[in-house]
Order: C-alpha cells, then structure tokens, then sequence
C-alpha cells in the first residue's frame, strides 16, 4: 500500500491506494469512501482483499477527516464540494470510470457522485445508507434513530455531547464495547480528540441534512434521480442508527439494475466488524458487474 495527497481546490486529500499499477488498462478501480467519523483506516481490510484480487483501490481521507483538511465553514462542505473531491482523486490517479463503494456519509457520497457523474461510475455499493430519495421510506422508526442529527444541528452542542462520559456517544454505536475492545473505535476517539475535528466532522450533517429535509418534505417531488449504473445496498441487521426499510426503498431508484445484500448479526461498521462477509460480496458483485 502507498499513500499520497491530492489537491482538490483548496484542500488536500490523504489517499490511500493498493493494487495494480494504474498504467494496466483492463485493471478496474475500485475508489472507497468513508464515513463520519471514520477515515480511509475504516477500510484497511477491504484495500488489502481488492488488491489481492487484482484491482487497484484508492481510499481518500475526506475533507474534515483524517489527515486531509479541515476547512472552516459549514459551506465547505456542501454536497457538490465533495463529489468534487472523488473526482479529483480519480484524476490524479488518471482513472476515467470507476466502482464507487461508500459507508454511511461515504454512501450518500457514492450515490451523489453517481448520480452527478454518471460517466465517471462503472457499478455503486452503497452499504448502510439508501438512496437520498429514499431516507423518508424509513418512516417514524427512521426518524427515532435519527435523534442524533437534530443534535448536531446545534452550534457547540455536538463538540459537547460528543466526547461526554468517556466518549458515551461513540461507544453506544460501537454497542457498549470499550477502546480497548474496539480498535476502531478507539482509533475514531483519537481522531476526533484533535483540535477542531468534531466540527468538521459534523459540518458534513450540518451542511447538508437541511437541504435535504427541505427535498424529502417539498410538496412538489421533482422527478426521481435515477443511477444508471448497477448498485448494490448492503445492510447489517444490528444497525442502530439506520432502518432496512430506507435501504430497500432504494431499488426504484437503480436504473442500471439492484441488488440487495443483508449481512445479519452486524452492527453499523460493516467493513470492520463484517468485513469478510463484505469482502465476498464486494468481489462476487465486481466480478458480475465488470464482466
């Protein structure tokens, strides 16, 4: 594995990338995108399997996270700033498509970049996290895991809420385990435990989650936004922040054709704590999809 940074604008990006040389062109690029409050670690796993399978992988840190910046302003960190970012990742690389795979605000970004950049997405995995347009099928059971975004909202609120009681909140997603049970929750703690992490972090909540309450509430639905490339939702049965139901609604929405995986036993960190189960499902779909 290498690491390198790519500037997008006026941010760096931190990437990750393992695999075949990008000069093999039948080599296809698998691109990993993260989410809150995680970091391209998230994805160590599934960088070593891909490559191991032939594929070369990239795996940004996305802006606010990790080692790549961290702008101020909610506004940075607005839905098309960030599509921008995966498609400068692929450019640096000198990838024109690739397989897009995201968890949790990873795979609200996936789906953006799909949607926004159909030319640029050869097949989609959206694991956790349904289509935007379909967030609402998820009902009041929905809305009740959802509590934590209406926190976030709040200026100051979640940089207060978040690392109270011994980081209470990040350990009831990880299901009551401990630091030193959890590697992965203890390497979330250290990162957001930096100067100004937590905010830009949750400035990706804060920048987009009023836009999209205003979509899914408007009168007047405009027409439905539609991927044209194959997608795959994955979804872990002991998600307790995410509904089935959200993930599932998703199917009118995958033009290019849909298929769902439900990992059972799971919680919300998939590629962590069912990442072999991930990583067949990531290489049976790859293996289907890219002929």
């Amino acid at each position: 594995m290498s690491e390198h940074t790519v500037r997008s604008d006026d941010v760096d990006l931190h990437v990750r990338s393992s695999g075949a040389a990008h000069d093999r062109a039948s080599t296809l690029t698998v691109v990993l995108l993260h989410g809150w409050p995680d970091s391209s670690a998230i994805w160590e796993q599934q960088l070593a399997t891909l490559a191991d399978a032939g594929y070369r992988v990239l795996a940004p840190d996305l802006r606010g996270f990790g080692r790549s910046s961290r702008p101020r302003g909610r506004s940075s960190y607005a839905i098309p700033l960030l599509v921008d970012d995966v498609l400068a990742v692929m450019d640096d690389a000198g990838v024109a498509r690739a397989a897009v795979v995201g968890h949790d605000w990873g795979s609200i970004l996936a789906w953006e970049v799909a949607l926004r950049a159909p030319e640029r997405v050869s097949a989609l995995t959206a694991i956790s996290v349904g289509h935007p347009s379909a967030f609402t099928a998820g009902g009041l059971a929905q809305l009740r895991k959802s509590w934590y975004m209406a926190a976030f909202m709040v200026p100051g609120l979640a940089e207060r809420m978040i690392p109270a009681l011994g980081w209470r909140f990040l350990r009831a997603a990880w299901r009551g385990r401990s630091p030193e049970q959890a590697p992965g929750l203890a390497r979330q703690i250290a990162d957001l435990s930096r100067p100004g992490a937590i905010t830009s972090g949750v400035s990706w909540y804060r920048a987009n989650v009023p836009g999209m309450l205003r979509g899914a509430l408007a009168r007047r639905q405009p027409p439905p936004r539609l991927v044209l490339a194959p997608t795959m939702g994955v979804w872990s049965s002991e998600d307790p922040s995410l509904t089935r139901a959200q993930m599932v609604a998703s199917e009118p929405f995958a033009a290019g054709g849909w298929r769902y995986e439900e990992i059972e036993g799971v919680d919300h960190w998939v590629p962590v704590n069912g990442g072999d189960r991930l990583d067949a499902l990531l290489l049976d779909f790859l293996a289907t999809t890219q002929g």
